[in-house]
């Protein structure tokens, strides 16, 4: 069974993980922000809780639509009134790839469709693949961060599918847009780290790269307009302010 909401397609799973994770997707973009930004989320998240409240047990299908419609509207108006603050660009430095699992080979170039990068798989399915878990992304200056404190680190161990040079990554938080290549990204979330990635980092402190610490985070993305990234592509952040 499958669930579709435009071009995006939710398996039973990922509806009902989808839903579960509802209320800290809503969190991440108004944590840490200012009242104009908690303002501009307020009635979309009202109005998405009270599908979930009403609606989730007996047809998810339909709170799942309410949800991602409330979800995407409240990221524009945080965009609107500028929460995520002027174009910035940077630079693709690193492109990866793997058929489940960490770490990613890198490769030059990439196909983008709606599902995330052509070719990449997710292994564990329980907690990666959802349509708003379509890329991984991640900075050079934090990877170069964490190697200059001694850890292991290095691109694409850690499970990213691209890794950006030169954006302000406080910047790069659930609700920006980005453009990379020929490829029209929305952030989702940060993603969370497990113990698969405690072989990079010393000690096996995985945990160094939790958003708990700071822009240190891998994100995630949904994918608004597939198309290529070739390493060296350009990035921009907020394209359309």
């Amino acid at each position: 069974m499958s669930t579709t909401l435009g071009p995006y397609r939710f398996s039973s799973g990922d509806v009902a993980a989808t839903l579960r994770s509802a209320p800290v997707l809503f969190d991440l973009l108004t944590d840490d922000r200012g009242d104009d930004v908690v303002a501009a989320v307020a009635p979309h998240r009202a109005r998405a809780e009270h599908a979930l409240l009403h609606e989730a047990a007996d047809d998810p299908d339909a709170a799942l639509g309410t949800f991602w419609g409330e979800w995407r509207s409240a990221m524009v108006e945080v965009r609107r009134i500028g929460g995520f603050g002027p174009r910035a660009s940077g630079t693709v430095a690193g492109l990866f790839v793997s058929d489940g699992g960490v770490p990613k080979a890198p490769v030059p170039a990439v196909e983008v469709d709606h599902g995330g990068v052509r070719g990449d798989r997710q292994a564990n399915r329980v907690h990666h693949g959802r349509p708003w878990q379509a890329l991984c992304l991640w900075s050079t200056e934090v990877i170069d961060a964490f190697r200059a404190q001694g850890h292991p680190l290095a691109p694409g161990l850690a499970g990213e599918n691209v890794t950006i040079s030169g954006l302000p990554w406080a910047r790069v938080r659930p609700g920006a847009q980005l453009r990379i290549g020929s490829v029209l990204a929305e952030v989702s979330a940060y993603a969370i780290p497990c113990k698969k990635n405690a072989a990079w980092f010393r000690d096996g402190h995985f945990d160094a790269m939790h958003h708990r610490h700071g822009p240190l985070s891998r994100v995630y993305a949904t994918v608004l307009e597939p198309g290529a990234i070739a390493e060296g592509d350009p990035v921009v952040l907020e394209p359309s302010t």
